[in-house]
């Protein structure tokens, strides 16, 4: 997980990189051609039954769901200040809260709900609606953490019954056609000195999303949530370095929030899941969910 936040990190930075000529659209694209590139080596070994799934409608769904979140988070990241989008973007525990309790009937009792609500105040710290700060980029980052919750939501079960390579290859494979038909919208064929970011930004979209499917894998996402949120820092030390940056105090402060709220969801999260566990009398036991 340590070694996704930092991937992700730095997919951001080359992605602002490349945004110095080309659409976040057509940024997107190359990002998801680049990446399914770097994810076929996937098939050494396995070869193509690595590609066979009963769940394949299921992916699509999935795929469709993460590229809306993608040409979203992709153009936060070009028009908002780095640390600011992807304060915001963590955001995503909160919507996915919400979308349990509505499309999963899972109880959400009042500590969970206290986080949300705190962790929506932490959005609205960052966001300050009404002031002369607000823009609604803002709103668009939202759009992408939320559009990421519904994935979340979508694939809940998906790394405990599929292959974390079958996970990563099939994803980065159908995000090619589509995310071409935006791309095309706004076509222009790149610069030599932009290739380089966009083949990076390839490179370490897929390298991060493998790390974080085989983290999930190999631990509960409760217990990952904390090293996941090395990414704000890194992101927010690069682009003071690079684009000179500086994180107001208004951002800083609510993603301190939005950040100790997703943890405090994780934690309760867990402990749920561990009480699920437990045994119970064979008179009082219920079915599984």
């Amino acid at each position: 997980m340590l070694a996704s936040a930092c991937l992700f990190a730095l997919m951001a930075v080359s992605i602002r990189l490349a945004s110095a000529q080309l659409h976040p659209f057509q940024i997107t694209f190359f990002r998801s051609a680049f990446g399914a590139l770097f994810a076929l080596p996937l098939l050494i070994g396995p070869g193509w039954s690595l590609l066979r799934t009963p769940r394949f409608g299921f992916y699509v769904m999935r795929c469709v769901l993460g590229m809306g979140g993608m040409l979203a988070g992709f153009w936060a990241i070009v028009n908002l200040p780095l640390a600011e989008a992807v304060a915001l973007s963590y955001s995503s525990p909160l919507f996915v809260t919400i979308g349990a309790v509505i499309f999963l009937g899972e109880v959400v009792r009042r500590r969970r709900w206290s986080a949300v609500v705190a962790g929506f105040i932490g959005v609205l710290v960052i966001v300050r609606p009404g002031s002369a700060a607000f823009s609604a980029g803002s709103l668009v980052a939202l759009l992408a953490a939320g559009l990421t919750g519904a994935v979340t939501i979508s694939i809940k079960s998906l790394t405990g019954s599929e292959p974390a390579d079958r996970i990563v290859l099939l994803t980065t494979l159908l995000w090619v056609p589509l995310s071409l038909p935006a791309a095309l919208a706004v076509w222009q064929w790149p610069h030599a000195e932009i290739w380089p970011w966009l083949v990076l930004s390839g490179a370490l979209g897929t390298g991060g999303h493998w790390c974080w499917t085989r983290a999930l894998r190999l631990a509960e996402a409760s217990m990952l949530a904390p090293f996941s949120y090395l990414q704000l820092l890194i992101v927010a030390v690069l682009a003071w370095w690079i684009f000179g940056e500086a994180v107001d105090q208004y951002t800083a402060l609510g993603a301190s929030i939005i950040i100790g709220a997703s943890l405090y969801i994780a934690q309760r999260e867990h402990a749920v899941a561990r009480q699920q566990r437990r045994p119970t009398p064979q008179a009082r036991a219920e079915p599984p969910i």
